[in-house]
């Protein structure tokens, strides 16, 4: 797990709140706890990126609401429920809102560990994909305006004769470009040249 990666606990209960904090650091983790939702929603702007791991049942704001509040701030927090056996149905509307799972009281600590490395590899991984694409788009905005014509013939699946055709030279030249293209967005392949176009928003 990247150290910028923070595990955010809410529970209203303070010794479920340490113990789950004391659990997650002895696994590696960093670890900021809240005692509400509103605690932690206080402090949002200002927050380390990473998972979030809440009770659902809590006073002021549930563990629900706090869920469909992140979503209305577009926030990409991976959010695992914490639930006691009555509020299943309560942690079920959460997933069916956005968590990424929840989790029975008395819960098991290696069900807890196991969910926030699950949760926190998810959001690495969104992370590097952001980056890639992010790269993608500034090599895109790279090439030239032939270069762009002719990456757009391979993404529509033309040959290199109809891009030829379409573009008004030859058939050769179009080789010139596809090899410059490669180069410049550091493909292997054509099918690589093709997905990372489209990957990065080119026209299909």
């Amino acid at each position: 797990m990247p150290p910028s990666l923070v595990v955010h606990v809410i529970d209203d209960d303070d010794a479920v709140r340490d113990a789950l904090a004391e659990l997650l650091e002895a696994d590696g983790m960093v670890v900021h706890v809240y005692a509400s939702a509103r605690a932690f929603l206080d402090n949002i702007s200002s927050l380390d990126r990473g998972c979030v791991v809440t009770d659902v049942r809590m006073p002021q704001m549930s563990g629900l609401e706090l869920l469909r509040e992140l979503q209305a701030r577009s926030l990409n927090l991976p959010v695992i429920v914490l639930t006691g056996e009555a509020d299943v149905a309560m942690a079920v509307e959460a997933l069916k809102n956005g968590a990424a799972e929840f989790i029975e009281k008395p819960f098991d600590d290696q069900a807890i560990l196991l969910a926030v490395r699950a949760a926190l590899a998810r959001l690495e991984l969104d992370d590097q994909a952001a980056t890639r694409r992010t790269q993608n788009l500034e090599r895109l905005d790279g090439l030239t305006a032939r270069e762009t014509d002719v990456l757009n013939g391979l993404v529509a699946g033309h040959s290199n004769k109809v891009i030829a055709l379409n573009l008004g030279i030859s058939p050769r030249t179009v080789e010139v470009y596809r090899a410059n293209l490669m180069f410049k967005m550091r493909a292997a392949s054509l099918s690589e040249l093709v997905r990372l176009a489209l990957y990065a928003g080119a026209p299909a």
